[in-house]
């Protein structure tokens, strides 16, 4: 399948990307690692996930999805390096205590859901990190990129690129 540039970075995607927001509530975890396999020898190389997924959202399903990806890539030595993984922090709980308490969301916390992410997808590379949800009470978005920024300087475990508009 022919790659593609992602925005302004350097990631090389497949123009389809495998979203994964159903794995862990309708898809189950044998069923999600099969979808994974076939997407994979299909030549696609791009999945999106997310820390509040699995969809509808909940506490007993929320990071299961990043945890199924990441249990499949324990079972497949190799794979992880073929895909470009990209998943997001969820932003103000809008009505979901369970994620940061039920609060806002800070540059900390932004900090600690993608070391959570890590640990679930069971790597020590997110390819894209995305930030959805702008929210008042985490604009301007510059001090969000600076916290960023400042996590990969001390990690070197994303790659990022700036907004084409700021």
């Amino acid at each position: 399948m022919k790659l593609v540039q992602l925005g302004q970075s350097d990631l090389q995607v497949t123009p389809i990307c495998l979203g994964t927001m159903t794995f862990g509530q309708q898809v189950n975890e044998v069923a999600s690692h099969a979808i994974l396999d076939r997407s994979l020898e299909a030549g696609i190389n791009f999945i999106d996930t997310a820390e509040m997924y699995a969809v509808p959202a909940s506490a007993d399903t929320c990071g299961a999805t990043e945890t199924f990806i990441g249990n499949w890539f324990a079972k497949n030595p190799g794979a992880r390096e073929k895909l470009v993984l990209a998943t997001k922090v969820a932003g103000p709980s809008r009505g979901m205590p369970w994620i940061r308490e039920g609060s806002g969301m800070t540059g900390q916390d932004i900090l600690n859901a993608c070391d959570a992410s890590l640990r679930r997808l069971q790597t020590d590379v997110i390819d894209l990190y995305q930030i959805p949800w702008p929210s008042s009470m985490v604009c301007p978005v510059w001090p969000r990129c600076k916290t960023l920024t400042a996590w990969l300087a001390a990690r070197m475990t994303m790659a990022w690129t700036k907004p084409a508009t700021a």
